[in-house]
Order: structure tokens, then C-alpha cells, then sequence
């Protein structure tokens, strides 16, 4: 049996260097977005997980919903992001104290 070399790997994309902040708080000169759009979006993703949850939720109480693991699926999905917001909002507020600690 022989193996054959499949041959040398091509990077999918440009690599991206570091970012830097623009003047204007808005996105970097290499593309990317700021901290507090990025914050935005991910809050958004989370409320749109929990109303997503809701809704399924009143169609399994008024009985049109025809699969329950779409809800339980949903409603996991909703507790996760949830979770994961608060522990990075406590991950965050503990830095930002370590930081204020700090002597000059």
C-alpha cells in the first residue's frame, strides 16, 4: 500500500493582523467591529433565543405545538446563552474591580 502526499495547504482566507481602534470608536482600518457592537449583537442573539423560547413555550401550554423536543431544544439553547452572558458579565465586572484595584 502506498500513500500519496496530498500536497501543500492553502490558508482559506487572509490572515488578520491585530485590530486597531479607529478614532471614532467604529470599525477597525482591517475590517473588524468594535467591542460594543460585538456586545450588542450577542445580546441580541440571546433575546432573540429566549423570545424564541417563549413562543414555544405558549404553543406547548396551548396545545398547538406538535413537537415538544423543539421546545425543550429551544428552551436549552435559551439557558445556555443565558448562562454564558452572566458568566462573562461576571468575568468582566471581576476584572474591571482587579483593575481598579491597582495602585498607580
Amino acid at each position: 500500500m502506498t500513500i500519496t502526499a496530498i500536497g501543500p495547504v492553502s490558508p482559506i482566507g487572509p490572515v488578520a493582523g491585530p485590530t486597531a481602534i479607529t478614532p471614532a470608536g467604529g470599525a477597525s482600518a482591517t475590517g473588524g467591529t468594535d467591542f460594543a457592537s460585538a456586545l450588542a449583537n450577542g445580546l441580541d442573539n440571546v433575546q432573540q433565543l429566549q423570545n424564541k423560547s417563549d413562543d414555544l413555550a405558549v404553543q406547548a401550554a396551548t396545545g398547538s405545538l406538535t413537537d415538544v423536543h423543539d421546545y425543550m431544544i429551544a428552551s436549552t439553547e435559551a439557558s445556555l446563552a443565558t448562562q454564558l452572558t452572566v458568566a462573562v458579565t461576571n468575568k468582566a465586572v471581576a476584572a474591571f474591580n482587579d483593575i481598579m484595584r491597582m495602585q498607580a
